[in-house]
C-alpha cells in the first residue's frame, strides 16, 4: 500500500519529514515531492502551497504520479470552539466548503457535479480513538479565518463544524473525482474570533506537536 500525504505548508512538511524515513526527492515537472517510509508504509509526500488551487494542482499531480492507495491531507486548522481546543488532533468524518454556491437549486458547499459533502471513508469514530484524535466536521475556504463573523457565518451554515482550513475540500474534490480515498487529519493552531488568535496561530509554530504527524502514522497503520 502507498500512501499520500499532503500539507500545505513548508513548516508542516519540515514537522512531517521529522517523522518519515529514507526520503529521497522526486521532481514531477516543476515539482518536487519526496518517497520514503513512515513506519512500515510507503509514503509519498508534498507540499502543495496554502488555498484551493494550489491543493487541488498538487493533489493531482500527486496521484498521477504515484497512483496512491489512498491521499492524507494533514497540517494545521483554526478552531470553531465546537469541540476541539489548541493543540487538539480533528480527523474529518466529513469535509464541505464554506465559500461555494452554484447558485439556484444547488445546496450551499456542494461544487458542481459533487455531493454536499465529502465523506471520509471508514468508521471515523474507531479510527480516531485509535489515532488519539477527536472527529468531526471540517470546513474548507479561500480565506484565513481569523475573525469572530466568519466563524459565526460559517457555524450558520454547518453548526457542527469542528475546524477550518483553506485546503482540504479541494483535496476532497480531487479525490472524490479520481476515486481515490481520502483522510484529513489537522490539528488545531488557534481560536478564531479571540483576541489573540493570530499570535496564538504565530506561538503555535514553537511548540508545534510531534504528535501530530505521529496520528498521521497511526492512520496509516489503521487503515493498511
Amino acid at each position: 500500500m502507498k500512501t499520500a500525504i499532503i500539507v500545505a505548508m513548508d513548516k508542516e512538511l519540515e514537522l512531517l519529514l521529522q517523522v518519515v524515513e529514507n526520503a529521497r526527492e522526486v521532481r514531477v515537472g516543476d515539482t518536487v515531492m519526496l518517497e520514503g517510509r513512515l513506519g512500515d508504509a510507503d509514503v509519498a509526500v508534498m507540499t502543495c502551497g496554502i488555498g484551493k488551487v494550489n491543493a487541488a494542482l498538487g493533489t493531482y499531480r500527486m496521484i498521477e504520479a504515484f497512483a496512491p492507495d489512498a491521499v492524507i491531507n494533514s497540517g494545521v486548522a483554526g478552531g470553531t470552539g465546537r469541540g476541539a481546543g489548541i493543540l487538539d488532533v480533528v480527523l474529518a468524518d466529513r469535509i464541505a466548503y464554506h465559500d461555494v454556491w452554484c447558485g439556484p437549486g444547488t445546496q450551499w458547499g456542494a461544487a458542481a457535479g459533487c455531493p454536499d459533502f465529502f465523506e471520509c471513508p471508514g468508521d471515523a469514530a474507531r479510527l480516531a480513538s485509535r489515532i488519539g484524535a477527536r472527529h468531526g466536521l471540517v470546513a474548507s475556504g479561500d480565506i484565513f479565518v481569523s475573525r469572530e463573523e466568519d466563524v459565526k457565518r460559517i457555524l450558520g451554515l454547518y453548526p457542527d463544524a469542528m475546524a477550518v482550513d483553506m485546503e482540504s475540500a479541494a483535496i476532497a474534490q480531487v479525490c472524490h473525482l479520481m476515486g481515490v480515498p481520502m483522510y484529513c487529519v489537522r490539528v488545531v493552531s488557534d481560536t478564531p474570533g479571540a483576541a489573540d488568535n493570530i499570535s496564538q496561530y504565530e506561538n503555535f509554530w514553537t511548540d508545534a506537536p510531534q504528535e501530530t504527524f505521529r496520528a498521521v502514522k497511526r492512520l496509516i497503520e489503521a487503515i493498511g
